[in-house]
């Protein structure tokens, strides 16, 4: 995997989603008057931004292990959807613009994104942002609202012109009145709104971080696995001078160095296929069936590739493979029994994130929340036309209004965004990662083995050019 970065939602994500300043947001609801000033020129420009595998071996004969060479599919290090103006709508908001977000950081990007033009950074891509896209429809929708009051209570109530002159309503009638809302209603209610927000976000981002985590424990227990099986290939029990149990465990026979290449191949293939089948399995089936597929059969042999693909859950059948080729090990049971603990660690991350894949917060809670805040802005205009009677005919509300939607919306987008964390993780990255450490580690030699000779299986497994 090449190393990638968590695109600008993720950013988004660190500057909007705690607590305090959600709670800011609704507590200065408020003094819009006294800070008009400073978010207008802002606001105008906030609610005009609308849409228009690497080294591989082939598993067949014993004796070959010639690497072949394969361009690794890996994330861009862009954070944002792509900038070039003729890529299509779906790549730039909504479900096609997720892959931009499948980020890792490294130095480089540490460096960026501490940098101190990080907020100029920021507002160069205020256009470009897929989550002022995706909630572009909402945001004119509140703002249309808006429109409708202000021109509406011209026509109620009468309005002053370019010139200064003020005039009387343009319908005079008891059935045409000006319209409005108190503002405390919205002042007592925002807190509640605050908090369901802060929940919706922090849970969502909780199951990112969980989601990360159990591909960080497959990170790890993959080079275990893999290290344990080269460090271990041999039974030693005779050099140790341990029986167990009084069992005749025989003498060490001599290291085959040709089948030692081939079992230990086998180890790192078939720890390569759960993950990346595991990838497959939480991954959409039109962004990644072909791939997954052409990975296989480039990698393993025919039998072993086809019988992953026929299967019903392809990471099971792919980890009783490992557990096969692990019992194919010449080592002491004992050694087999601890390198074995590795796959229920397997099990449990892939149990894990099938249960995030399946579960959502509970849709209750994130259909009320959507409904309230929806309730909220729509209604807000109302509430807004008062306090901004300092303006030319109340039109400061106009942007007021956008730019409360933009920010609030926006929180709940973040937090839907995050909530399905698979299509977002870089896990081709890790997978092309994990093939490439396990077919590392297993062209060291290992104990049984002349240290002379260690140099010579390294360039035969080589993985770097």
């Amino acid at each position: 995997m090449s190393c990638v970065t968590m695109t600008t939602n993720s950013l988004w994500l660190k500057m909007i989603s705690t607590d305090l300043k959600v709670l800011v947001i609704f507590s200065f609801s408020s003094y819009f008057p006294t800070m008009i000033a400073r978010g207008i020129a802002l606001s105008i420009l906030v609610a005009s931004a609308t849409p228009g595998n690497a080294f591989t071996f082939t598993g067949a004969p014993l004796a070959t292990y010639k690497a072949k060479a394969h361009v690794a599919r890996t994330s861009n290090l862009y954070m944002g959807p792509p900038v070039d103006p003729s890529a299509p709508v779906t790549e730039q908001m909504g479900e096609g613009s997720r892959k931009y977000r499948r980020t890792v950081y490294t130095h480089a990007e540490w460096v960026k994104h501490r940098s101190s033009d990080r907020f100029v950074n920021n507002l160069k891509t205020l256009f470009n942002s897929g989550i002022y896209k995706n909630v572009s429809n909402e945001v004119i929708a509140t703002t249309t609202v808006a429109v409708f009051v202000f021109l509406w209570n011209m026509i109620a109530g009468g309005y002053t012109d370019l010139a200064g002159v003020q005039h009387g309503p343009l319908i005079e009638s008891p059935f045409v009145q000006m319209i409005g809302l108190p503002l405390t209603a919205f002042t007592l209610v925002s807190p509640s709104l605050g908090l369901l927000l802060v929940f919706r976000t922090n849970n969502s981002y909780k199951r990112w971080d969980e989601a990360r985590k159990f591909w960080g424990l497959n990170i790890n227990h993959t080079r275990d696995l893999c290290r344990m099986a080269t460090a271990w290939y041999g039974n030693q029990s005779d050099l140790d001078s341990v029986e167990f149990m009084g069992a005749d465990t025989g003498s060490l026979a001599p290291i085959d160095p040709a089948k030692r290449a081939y079992d230990l191949q086998q180890i790192s293939l078939c720890t390569w296929a759960f993950v990346r089948s595991m990838k497959r399995h939480l991954s959409p089936p039109d962004e990644d069936e072909a791939d997954f597929q052409l990975e296989l059969r480039s990698r393993l042999g025919p039998e072993q590739a086809q019988a992953i693909i026929d299967a019903n859950h392809r990471p099971n059948r792919a980890l009783y493979d490992l557990s096969v080729a692990i019992e194919n090990l010449p080592m002491h049971f004992l050694r087999k029994d601890m390198i074995n603990t590795n796959l229920s660690i397997f099990e449990d991350t892939l149990g894990g994130s099938e249960r995030l894949l399946s579960s959502p917060i509970p849709l209750v809670y994130s259909r009320h929340t959507a409904r309230f805040l929806s309730i909220w802005l729509l209604l807000l205009p109302l509430a807004l036309y008062e306090p901004f009677k300092d303006s030319w005919n109340h039109i400061a509300m106009i942007p007021a209004t956008a730019f409360i939607s933009v920010c609030l919306f926006g929180i709940e987008e973040v937090a839907t965004q995050t909530e399905e964390p698979f299509t977002i993780l870089p896990m081709q990255g890790f997978c092309d990662k994990i093939g490439g450490w396990c077919d590392e580690i297993v062209s060291w030699a290992g104990q049984g083995q002349d240290e002379e000779e260690g140099p010579v299986y390294q360039k035969e497994f080589a993985m770097w050019n």
